[in-house]
């Protein structure tokens, strides 16, 4: 079944796909300017190269004026005139240099590198070779597609938190709303049940059955309890984890099918942690019911497991169920996520808020393999009873 976040999810790429695009066609425009400002610097050099060897040419017919003025027109663009044996005959726009011995040599051979040598062939004994550099307006174009770029990025950055963080906060609002407006619509029906009960006890006092009713009731109230509390923040209180443990497997054992076999592995040493009880009681039952949810024809097994290392006590809740798609690991505690034809997929996203938001601690998917099972890893901040926390 496609969820609300899929679709956010389609648009969202769709977003960063254009924005992408668009950047791709900024920067082959600017990479193209570029290239073409270049060419035509290199056919002034060319043309620059060819005044020159007609000036150092014995050829009466050549217009001099002509060529002085082509090697004067040149403002922009760094040149140096090197012999044959690279001796500077003149130079030209490089920065800071006023006389011959004020050569960078290593410019010479960062442009022999490059290849920006032009040789001017003036005739067979005497060959001269035109290294020319990129003018200064042209580095400067060439780092602005980089410049364009960062700018484009930085500000799709901000736009993609500051859209994450309106989202956050908005669903935020929704669960606290929702969850308070939950609590509140129970709290009559539980108060008259709570009633009924207490004239059925007077009237009935041998019936067992209103012992199981009693039961429910006080059920019905601890989940009223639990939306109360979404949207505050809860008093933790230092808690034998084991005992929480034990007590969501021993009230989901009554209420699964007895096809389904729930097992523990528990240190015998007791594990605290600071936690909200009925919260995180909340959080195992979750995880106990898409357990139960994604096992075929209502049967297999459901193991827990607690091991602590270092600092940390963490608990693996393992199925057997139909398992997790790769891509979907994530995905899953995302609010509006769901398989089920029934639901509002806010189970798993309440579980996350609860763990992390609540509880400093954290949840995810361990691993899975499709038709074979899934495993979910819940870790909590250890706490030492004598010394405080680890």
């Amino acid at each position: 079944m496609a969820s609300i976040y899929d679709t956010r999810q389609k648009v969202k790429f769709v977003f960063i796909f254009i924005a992408l695009l668009i950047a791709c066609i900024f920067l082959y425009i600017s990479n193209q300017l570029v290239k073409d400002l270049s060419a035509e610097e290199k056919n002034k050099i060319e043309i620059w190269a060819e005044a020159t060897r007609l000036l150092a040419s014995d050829d009466p017919d050549v217009d001099l004026a002509l060529s002085l003025h082509v090697i004067q027109s040149n403002t922009t663009i760094p040149v140096l005139l090197l012999d044959d044996k690279d001796n500077v005959i003149m130079f030209k726009n490089i920065d800071g240099v006023q006389e011959n011995e004020d050569i960078d040599y290593r410019l010479i051979r960062k442009l022999k590198k490059r290849d920006k040598v032009i040789p001017i062939i003036i005739n067979e004994q005497n060959i001269q070779y035109l290294y020319y550099d990129d003018s200064v307006l042209l580095k400067r174009l060439a780092v602005f597609p980089a410049l364009e770029l960062l700018v484009m990025g930085v500000f799709f950055l901000i736009s993609v938190l500051a859209l994450a963080s309106t989202k956050k906060a908005e669903q935020n609002q929704v669960w606290v709303g929702l969850s308070k407006e939950t609590a509140h619509q129970l709290g009559t029906p539980i108060s008259s049940l709570m009633a009924w009960e207490t004239l059925l006890k007077d009237r009935y006092p041998e019936d067992k059955l209103l012992e199981e009713m009693g039961k429910d009731v006080l059920r019905l109230r601890t989940i009223a309890e639990r939306f109360s509390k979404v949207g505050s923040k809860p008093e933790l209180e230092i808690t034998c984890l084991q005992d929480v443990i034990c007590k969501t497997v021993d009230y989901m054992s009554k209420r699964i099918s007895g096809k389904i076999v729930i097992s523990t592995q528990l240190p015998e040493e007791p594990v605290y942690v600071k936690m909200s009880e009925p919260l995180f009681e909340w959080v195992m039952e979750n995880l106990f019911k898409n357990a139960v949810d994604a096992m075929p024809d209502g049967k297999g097994r459901i193991s827990v497991e607690l091991i602590t290392i270092a600092n940390r006590a963490i608990t693996y809740i393992t199925d057997t169920g139909k398992g997790i798609s790769k891509n979907k690991f994530k995905t899953i505690f995302n609010p509006g996520y769901t398989t089920k034809k029934r639901g509002w997929g806010l189970g798993l996203s309440l579980v996350k808020r609860i763990v992390e938001d609540y509880h400093e601690g954290k949840i995810y998917v361990c691993q899975s393999e499709i038709n074979k099972g899934t495993t979910f890893c819940l870790e909590l901040k250890k706490w030492n009873i004598d010394h405080g926390k680890i």
